[in-house]
């Protein structure tokens, strides 16, 4: 046996079906075995893996063993000559791995191999090639001085930005995306460390494989794609946390006594520093919007009511009391911006028609509070119309500001409606097409491209063929271009991606017989995916309507919760389940126990009452997984409240 390829799964089904694919092409010149450990995933990668690639060598754990453990799991099992550790978000050339090998198998003093890594838009990954953390390297890093001189020999070690991206160099650590290691070598110096539970095993490895007289190299004569990032975000507080302590773990390990207390310095200033900025961060993209719009509205309302109090209200003396500033004003404030979120206002994209929406509602909502409370507290209806008419357009210019210096997250408009082109054959953009119709994506335009150079099979809006995808892409202003994969090699997609080169347009890859469309649209973003089965639910406007009903089922027991609790079949679960949908543990309606299947669906809270129950008697398993596919595509508020009352006896269970 020539090779063994393993990979380690966790959670991302679609992902590592399309890896799977590229792989199966690519071993068909080489004696090679294919092994996936799966790290006790619920997304349905098991059950894939069984259905759609029996050849594949499957080791099924019970819990996350972490990625050394699971790896080491299939190094001791396989037999291959070399071993390739590679990550399920990677697509392959058909002829990487025969590369790959000829080149260790021409320089015996090669013990691993890394290859050219692209992202999701054919951009090069500097993390195709390191050097090792060293207390220096790692303080460039940590203080930004690495990426001010990216090509300094001292401040440019991290990512050894001086050596050529496109020639084959000797370096110090491998990236563990893709890792192709001589077993020879592996006997000798050991397999990966299990106390590195995600990351620095790549590290560590490579400075082991070095200690023990081999090189590592980085090896540009083949390329490969890595949707780098989908399995952890990493813009999370966590990966901050378990990456940067994984170096400690390292220079523990391998550094002197006092290099290791100066590196465990810095990576501690790193990781609170990191992890302040990703706090920050979030909080910045989070609530930015919604605290510039109240501030301004609130200075607004501020300028209303002193013109107001001064030329009408008061012109003879007096003045508003100050409780209208401090705590009035505010509440309308509060009323206008969750009506403004309710109605769709803060999502993407932008939409001034539900801003107005939003306020409209949000002000009647003040008229009719106003009108219940007694007259010593009302101030004045006059003061609540011209506050929402300043509210309303504060918001619309505040957007239109943010629209005009081109923040693209602040687009206006339908810029969630895709032109999208198709390559491939006839038969094939036809399923994709089809595909794309069922999920949330909206495109205004569809076009398809021949992977031929001679046209291929014309059908209608065949636009050209793939010589001519660069002038389509200009010409018919194309958001996105998606590849089919049984149409196309790996090779052809890279090196179209590469070619194009266009920021503005997004790549992803439809893998054959796949429910799935996958691409990325940044070097710093995960995978992007369209699923079939995956579709309204997980709209943001839907799942904050489907909170709502759930609030609203609450307020609308808790009066009738004394007749409830003699109705229900178990009333003390009721109570149970009143107060953890109340609070957010729970929600009233979530999806029941499918078929194998029903794994892939998209994950949402856990229900005390699922579609299944507007049946009296139990369903078959394959009957709940059609009707959490239901429920899931085509989510409507109404859905929930009808299951409620239909099976109004259990909700208690």
């Amino acid at each position: 046996m020539k090779l063994s390829v393993i990979i380690v799964n966790y959670n991302v089904e679609h992902f590592l079906e399309q890896c799977l694919h590229s792989v199966r092409k690519a071993i068909k010149n080489i004696p090679a075995e294919v092994f996936v450990v799966d790290n006790n995933s619920i997304d349905g990668s098991v059950a894939m893996v069984r259905e759609k690639f029996p050849e594949v060598r499957l080791i099924a754990n019970t819990r996350n063993t972490g990625f050394s453990y699971a790896n080491n799991q299939a190094i001791r099992a396989s037999k291959g000559e070399y071993v390739l550790l590679l990550n399920p978000d990677t697509v392959v050339e058909e002829d990487t791995f025969e590369k790959s090998v000829r080149f260790m198998d021409e320089h015996p003093d090669a013990g691993g191999l890394g290859v050219m890594m692209l992202d999701g838009k054919g951009n090069f990954l500097p993390e195709s090639k390191r050097g090792l953390p060293t207390p220096a390297v790692a303080f460039y890093k940590i203080f930004g001085l690495a990426r001010l001189f990216p090509r300094s020999k001292t401040f440019g070690r991290y990512h050894l930005g001086y050596l050529d991206k496109d020639q084959t160099h000797a370096v110090d650590v491998l990236a563990g995306a893709y890792m192709l290691l001589r077993r020879s070598v592996l006997d000798k110096v050991g397999l990966l460390d299990e106390d590195f539970f995600m990351y620095g095993e790549d590290v560590d490895l490579s400075y082991r494989i070095t200690k023990g007289g081999y090189k590592n190299y980085y090896f540009a004569g083949t390329r490969i794609i890595h949707y780098k990032g989908e399995s952890t975000k990493k813009s999370s507080v966590n990966y901050v946390f378990v990456f940067y302590r994984a170096m400690i773990i390292f220079a523990r390990k391998h550094l002197s006594q006092g290099n290791a207390h100066l590196f465990s310095f810095f990576i501690n200033l790193a990781i609170y520093l990191r992890a302040a900025a990703a706090v920050i961060s979030r909080f910045v993209k989070k609530l930015f919007l919604p605290l510039a719009d109240a501030a301004v509205i609130y200075a607004g309302f501020y300028v209303i009511k002193d013109w107001y109090e001064h030329n009408i209200k008061f012109t003879e003396g007096g003045s508003y009391p100050p409780e209208l500033m401090l705590y009035i004003a505010p509440s309308y404030i509060f009323l206008w911006l969750i009506t403004v979120f309710f109605s769709g206002g803060y999502d993407r994209p932008v939409r001034l028609t539900r801003i107005l929406r939003g306020v409209a509602v949000g002000t009647a909502v003040i008229l009719v509070i106003y009108a219940l409370l007694p007259e010593s507290m009302r101030s004045s209806r006059a003061l609540i119309l011209m506050g929402s008419a300043w509210a309303a357009l504060a918001l619309t210019v505040i957007r239109l500001v943010l629209h005009a210096v081109g923040i693209k997250n602040y687009r206006l408009g339908g810029s969630d409606n895709k032109r999208v082109v198709i390559v491939g054959s006839a038969d094939e953009c036809a399923r994709v097409d089809e595909l794309l119709r069922q999920t949330t994506l909206r495109t205004t335009f569809r076009g398809y491209v021949s992977p031929s150079e001679q046209g291929g099979e014309k059908k209608e809006n065949t636009l050209g063929n793939i010589t001519q995808l660069e002038d389509i892409v200009s010409i018919y202003k194309v958001d996105e271009v998606i590849f089919c994969a049984k149409d196309l090699p790996a090779q052809t997609i890279i090196d179209q991606m590469m070619k194009l080169g266009n920021s503005a347009v997004d790549y992803k890859i439809a893998p054959p017989e796949s429910l799935s469309v996958i691409g990325s649209n940044s070097i710093d973003t995960s995978g992007d995916l369209y699923v079939i089965n995956v579709n309204s639910i997980t709209k943001p406007s839907n799942r904050r309507n489907k909170r709502v009903v759930d609030v609203m089922v609450c307020l609308a027991l808790l009066p009738a919760l004394p007749a409830a609790l003699f109705i229900v079949k178990k009333p003390a679960g009721l109570i149970r389940n009143w107060f953890a949908v109340l609070f957010g543990f729970k929600s009233w309606i979530g999806l029941g126990n499918g078929s194998k299947a029903g794994a892939r669906l998209p994950s949402i809270k856990k229900g005390v009452l699922s579609p299944a129950d507007l049946f009296p008697k139990e369903v078959s398993p394959e009957t709940a997984e059609r009707l959490n596919i239901l429920y899931t595509k085509d989510y409507r508020s109404w859905n929930d409240v009808n299951i409620v009352l239909r099976a109004f006896r259990k909700l208690g269970g």
